[in-house]
C-alpha cells in the first residue's frame, strides 16, 4: 500500500486520486477555523506560494473532531480562509481524521510515523494538555494542525505537531523539492 492508493474528496465533492499527485512534494494538514492555531494557515500559504512552482503541493483538510473547532460547511470554511487568510491552496472536504470514521488517509499517515516530534519544553507542556482534551488511541491524530510531510516518491517524511509553526518547516521542504 502506498499513499498513492487512496483517493479523498474535494470541497465539491468530487474525488482526487492521491495518484495524481505523484512526483509532488505534499504538506497534508488537518485544520480548523476557530482554533488557537488557526493562524497558521498565513505560513502554510506563504510556503505554498514560495514553492508550489517548485512542486509543493498543499492538502487542507478541515476536521471538526477537536473542540468543534472546524464549524460550518465546505464551502463557509473556504469562503473564512480566503477571506482572512488569502489561502489559494486546495481544501478538500470536512474529514474525520481519528476514531472509527476516521479518513483512510489519515490512518495510513499516522501508521507511517506514530508521533510527531515535540521538540520545545513550552509545545511538550501545550501538547500534554491537549492530550488530556480528546481521548484517541496511541498514535492517532492529537489535535488540529498535524502536518505531514511526503516526498516526491509518496513517502511519509515527517510528521509535525499543532505546535510546530509552517515557517519551521521550510528547511524541510526545501530539502524535499530539491
Amino acid at each position: 500500500m502506498s499513499i498513492y492508493d487512496f483517493k479523498v474528496v474535494k470541497r465539491d465533492g468530487s474525488e482526487l486520486s492521491m495518484s495524481e499527485l505523484k512526483g509532488k512534494v505534499l504538506l497534508i494538514v488537518n485544520t480548523a477555523t476557530g482554533c488557537g492555531f488557526t493562524p497558521q494557515y498565513a505560513g502554510i500559504e506563504n510556503l505554498y506560494k514560495k514553492y508550489h512552482d517548485k512542486g509543493l503541493e498543499v492538502l487542507d483538510f478541515p476536521c471538526n473532531q477537536f473542540g468543534h473547532q472546524a464549524p460550518g460547511t465546505d464551502d463557509e470554511i473556504h469562503d473564512f480562509c480566503t477571506l482572512k487568510y488569502d489561502t489559494t491552496f486546495d481544501q478538500f472536504a470536512k474529514t474525520d481524521v481519528i476514531g472509527d470514521n476516521a479518513n483512510p488517509l489519515f490512518k495510513y499517515l499516522c501508521e507511517q510515523i506514530p508521533e510527531e516530534k515535540v521538540a520545545k519544553m513550552k509545545d511538550k507542556l501545550a501538547m500534554k494538555t491537549v492530550d488530556k482534551l480528546v481521548k484517541k488511541k496511541p498514535g492517532e491524530i492529537r489535535w488540529n494542525f498535524t502536518k505531514f510531510l511526503v516526498d516526491r516518491e509518496g513517502n511519509v517524511i515527517e510528521r509535525y505537531a499543532p505546535t510546530t509553526k509552517p515557517e519551521d518547516m521550510e528547511a524541510k521542504i526545501k530539502e524535499l523539492i530539491g
